[in-house]
């Protein structure tokens, strides 16, 4: 191909893009200006994020701003196709994730009609762990949700959309199971009283600080509309100083935020759902922590991916 075409124009005028749906060989180029990007070899029948464009079938997407000359390719190349499926951005992911554990457990705090019996309908509960486990609840992701429209920067904007309900299941059922019993008329508060609970909201307000501080300190190491990568280290905030230990301390706060709301409420299902939640985080930490290792040479060597020297 010589240099004064576009890669897309190419790709159009010799095979249809719809016939790399299942993912074969899309096409191969011949002499191909290095200097081309990713983005030269979208289709406008389909929108740049439902696009993967691979240089092996089973390999990972191209970025968007990759260039051929820094691509494992010569003067040729063979590119192949796949159909992502309809795509959603993150920003709506996480506003409808957050808004729906939000306004559910609301629900089953003030009790409306049809939760629990009649005669409670509306009731308030006698014990004060109740409302201070509402008022946790309820900061928990009013946070994330503020964090998602001024603090988070997304590195990939957009998401399958099958994955929203997936999410939704997640977050929605658990709040309700968690609400439930929380505040249901029988629920007993605590065995160790109001000891107890004090030490949870102590644990669970420095997590929550300690996890915002962390967001923030991610935030200013990627300019606005920027995808570069950078080693997050230790700043002036003491919050942050756990980086020197943990590669991921947002979800070491995390999980101690709803270790201490698990130690507030004493209650099954939020346990429950703090384990799978640790689970799920440890999955993503180490993921993360893998990608630290293979960019950077000179990543910090004493940081394990979740729990200080421990996981």
């Amino acid at each position: 191909m010589k240099g004064g075409f576009l890669l897309s124009q190419y790709l159009s005028s010799i095979f249809p893009l719809s016939q790399g749906l299942r993912g074969d060989k899309l096409c191969f180029l011949d002499k191909v200006r290095t200097s081309v990007t990713y983005l030269s070899i979208s289709d406008p029948q389909w929108y740049p994020a439902r696009q993967s464009i691979r240089l092996d079938p089973k390999g990972k997407s191209l970025k968007d701003e990759d260039v051929l000359q820094h691509l494992p390719v010569g003067t040729t190349a063979t590119f192949y196709f796949r159909d992502l499926g309809a795509q959603i951005s993150w920003v709506t992911v996480f506003l409808t994730e957050y808004t729906g554990p939000l306004v559910l457990y609301l629900m089953f705090y003030f009790r409306v009609s049809f939760i629990y019996a009649p005669k409670y309908d509306f009731t308030t509960s006698k014990h004060w762990v109740v409302h201070l486990a509402c008022m946790c609840h309820s900061f928990h992701f009013m946070k994330r949700l503020l964090e998602t429209l001024f603090v988070h920067r997304f590195s990939h904007g957009t998401m399958p959309l099958r994955n929203i309900f997936k999410n939704c299941t997640y977050y929605w059922g658990f709040a309700a199971w968690m609400a439930y019993y929380v505040n249901h008329p029988l629920y007993t508060p605590p065995i160790y009283g109001e000891q107890q609970i004090r030490l949870a909201l102590i644990i669970f307000l420095f997590c929550q600080i300690g996890n915002f501080s962390i967001h923030i300190a991610l935030r200013n190491l990627r300019p606005p509309g920027s995808k570069t990568r950078k080693i997050p280290y230790p700043t002036k905030n003491p919050f942050t100083w756990i980086f020197l230990l943990v590669s991921c301390p947002n979800y070491t706060y995390e999980l101690g935020a709803w270790f201490g709301f698990t130690l507030m409420t004493q209650c099954l299902p939020v346990a429950f759902f703090t384990l799978v939640g640790f689970i799920q985080m440890t999955v993503w930490a180490k993921g993360k922590h893998r990608s630290y290792l293979k960019e950077f040479r000179d990543y910090p060597p004493l940081r394990s991916p979740i729990l200080p020297f421990i996981l």
